[in-house]
């Protein structure tokens, strides 16, 4: 089996991966945080993404990467300029240097989380980041489109929505995608043979969705949940909306209006 590389395997998102992926694939698991316990087929080795060197040894023998490596929400401007920029740069140059065949890339929705919600989107739209977390994804997707022209990386990029058993409010009604509609699109990352750089959006089959994902269809995607299997559960605990709320209009939800690091905005005198 072809041995692919995940950071952040440590994570959620890592540890569903592992799960849909096992058998599938040899599975190198990288992370700060260490993970103990091993299934068959897994083998673990501790990586700092802001450390260049320390991800040689990653890429040994690696066909692909599955980048979720980073600061996982909002934060001040210093750790994600280190971790979700610097740090996906390393991981991008490491990965061509080792002449990895194929990137996954974990991008977000965040990246255009100032859309309202009245828009439907497609992934030809221009980026519209929620915070600086979103920016960090809209830069990787942007260094993602470099590697794969300049150097003949082939890369995905999924602008996931909200990875979970099942959704748990109104807004991820739109964003929700299982965990095995998710690993499907990693798998097409991994293996399409005529894809060499690619956004597509990571959200199951969802009737509320927001997202034009005909480009993920295109490559042969076909998403086999539905939110709305879960909308009469989620819509009667529901609280009132509250309309006149940017973070209720646009689609990066709380994204839009959380604030760490920024300070206050300046007055004129």
């Amino acid at each position: 089996m072809k041995r692919v590389l995940i950071t952040g395997a440590a994570g959620s998102i890592g540890s569903y991966l592992r799960e849909t992926l096992r058998g599938k694939y040899r599975l190198r698991l990288s992370d700060v945080q260490p993970i103990e316990t091993l299934a068959e087929g897994e083998e673990f080795l501790a990586a700092d993404v802001t450390d260049r060197c320390a991800l040689a040894p990653l890429m040994e023998d690696v066909h692909g990467v599955v980048h979720l490596g980073g600061v996982p929400r909002e934060d001040a401007w210093e750790p994600i300029l280190d971790v979700n920029i610097v740090g996906t740069y390393n991981v991008f140059e490491a990965a061509r240097l080792h002449r990895v065949e194929r990137f996954v890339f974990a991008s977000s929705n965040h990246a255009i989380g100032f859309y309202p919600r009245d828009q439907r989107i497609d992934t030809d739209v221009t980026v519209r980041p929620d915070s600086r977390y979103g920016v960090s994804k809209a830069f990787a997707e942007a260094l993602g489109s470099l590697y794969a022209d300049k150097y003949g990386l082939r890369v995905m990029c999924i602008r996931i929505g909200n990875v979970a058993d099942e959704p748990v409010d109104v807004r991820r009604l739109s964003i929700w995608v299982s965990p095995r509609d998710l690993s499907q699109l990693v798998e097409i990352g991994l293996e399409h043979p005529d894809m060499r750089y690619e956004i597509v959006y990571g959200v199951s089959d969802n009737a509320r969705g927001w997202w034009d994902n005909t480009n993920a269809e295109r490559l042969g995607y076909v998403p086999l949940d539905r939110s709305e299997d879960y909308a009469e559960k989620v819509m009667a605990r529901a609280p009132a909306p509250a309309p006149d709320s940017i973070s209720e209009r646009v689609q990066g939800g709380d994204f839009a209006v959380i604030e760490k690091g920024g300070g206050a905005p300046q007055t004129k005198k």
